[in-house]
């Protein structure tokens, strides 16, 4: 689907999450077009790659283009099934959300700031105009909701988005305002991933906000209008001196560790190791999180890699933890300060969180990455929610 798809749709209606939700699960068709939609856009670039594996068997080399061509078109087809494993996981109706209260404006703020190179590698300028408000929701769907949220206009807007967060006069709920123009169908933008150019408000980044504000129960609304798009965002729970109704047993002051199942699924983590066997033991413990994993082999590796976009998380093994990788961090950290650094220790036990002794880094020991390295990504990328 392209842009002009959505510029001259008819503007959808408001979302009502609970019956959006129920009736996603009893709809058959829905989840047929679901799994047709999942189906192409993993067969399509997964086709294109296979016709350079082709090629390259025949004349037995291959260019740097073709090289980085072919690296896209599986990253392309990881995405689109993992954003597939995603949204099933949200439809089952079975998570168990922990709800908190959270200041949105800094929640928001933090997702802007971690994704402020790809945002500035695309030319997209960002206006937020946020009110602190707290509202009640978990932490881990409100983090995916506001990445999801910025997948998706990313994948549409011209040159800038506006985010602006307020109260609604009545209800008194809080709300976000997502407001951008659009960028005209077919217009390609340097260092835009070609999947975000091919979204609109049906594909797959659309169904995932959709799901998403449906399982946390958020209404939603998305209108056009000469050529601007507005996506707003209610979040009835909000919190108030004075809360009626709502009972304090209903959520926690401050971080309580949430009980969905793969708290983290989609979260990304970049491994920096040049050895086979440490690359095994990391990606068997983080198995089973749903978490999006990428290797390099070196700082520079790593380096390049984060040049137009950041990992939610970094692991690192020891002997790749020297003078180059601590310039490295500490630019990445004089941009978001609360980035997760995990560094794997050559030997032992140890399990050691950030701030330990001054230490910036997580650090955990060979001996224990199986049962440690899993905990360890879930304190330090909590403590940016």
């Amino acid at each position: 689907m392209d842009m002009s798809e959505v510029t001259h749709a008819p503007a959808p209606q408001a979302l009502t999450p609970a019956a959006t939700a129920e009736g996603d699960r009893n709809d058959p068709q829905r989840w047929r077009d679901l799994v047709s939609e999942i189906g192409a856009d993993i067969a399509g670039p997964l086709t294109a790659a296979l016709e350079r594996i082709h090629s390259l068997t025949t004349t037995g080399c291959i260019d740097r283009a073709s090289l980085k061509a072919l690296r896209e078109e599986v990253e392309q087809a990881r995405w689109v099934g993992m954003l597939g494993q995603q949204i099933t996981r949200l439809a089952t109706g079975r998570l168990r959300q922990s709800h908190e209260r959270l200041q949105l404006a800094s929640t928001l703020k933090g997702v802007l700031a971690h994704r402020k190179r790809e945002t500035v590698a695309r030319g997209i300028v960002l206006k937020p105009v946020l009110k602190p408000v707290e509202v009640i929701v978990d932490a881990s769907l409100l983090f995916s909701l506001l990445n999801t949220t910025l997948d998706w206009a990313l994948g549409h807007a011209r040159s800038q988005l506006q985010f602006t967060i307020d109260i609604m006069p009545w209800p008194t709920h809080a709300r976000l305002v997502c407001e951008f123009a659009c960028r005209p169908s077919g217009e390609a933008v340097e260092g835009e991933p070609e999947r975000a150019a091919a979204a609109g408000p049906d594909a797959l980044t659309w169904r995932m906000l959709e799901q998403t504000a449906a399982t946390m129960g958020l209404p939603i609304h998305c209108a056009q209008s000469a050529g601007t798009t507005t996506l707003t965002i209610e979040f009835p729970r909000t919190a108030h001196d004075e809360m009626e109704g709502v009972s304090t047993i209903e959520f926690d002051d401050g971080f309580a560790p949430s009980t969905n199942s793969k708290p983290l699924a989609g979260n990304h983590v970049l491994v920096v190791s040049s050895r086979r066997e440490m690359r095994t033991l990391i990606r068997e413990a983080l198995r089973n999180m749903g978490l999006v994993v990428d290797f390099v082999s070196s700082v520079e590796e790593a380096v390049d890699f984060c040049r137009d976009s950041l990992p939610h998380a970094i692991v690192i093994e020891a002997i790749q933890n020297g003078e180059r990788f601590s310039k490295f961090r500490d630019e990445i950290i004089a941009e978001v300060p609360e980035f997760a650094f995990i560094e794997i220790i050559e030997e032992g036990a140890e399990f050691e969180m950030s701030g330990f002794s001054g230490s910036r880094m997580a650090r955990v020991g060979r001996d224990v990455i199986a049962s440690s390295l899993p905990s360890a990504l879930m304190f330090e990328l909590s403590r940016g929610l």
